[in-house]
């Protein structure tokens, strides 16, 4: 393994309790959508996708597809990092369909 595995975060509440749930593992039917802030997918600190302003949450991609990515090249340290107003969270792949929390915040509110 080329990559650092960093420890995973536990669930925690950020920010507000109704907005600010982040659970310790991300679903794969998760999308890559943040409305009012912004998300990503990294693979080893290289974008290889991020919302564009005008993204349409029905239309934006799942975890999933990024799975499937993954699993063709996993020697690498991918993640997906979400920067909200009342909260900001990472997840790092660290196996198979295991998307861990390993960073938070108070976002950008």
């Amino acid at each position: 393994m080329a990559w650092e595995k960093l420890p995973v975060l536990k669930s925690a509440v950020i920010g507000c309790g109704i907005c600010g749930y982040t659970p310790s593992r991300l679903s794969l039917k998760s999308r890559i959508f943040a409305g009012f802030g912004y998300a990503d997918v990294k693979k080893d600190g290289v974008i290889v996708y991020e919302e564009r302003p005008d993204a349409d949450f029905d239309k934006a991609p799942t975890l999933q597809k990024f799975e499937n990515m993954a699993r063709k090249d996993p020697d690498h340290d991918w993640r997906v990092h979400f920067e909200l107003p009342l909260r900001e969270a990472e997840y790092q792949r660290q196996g198979d369909n295991q998307w861990m929390l390993v960073k938070t915040g108070m976002g950008f509110a």
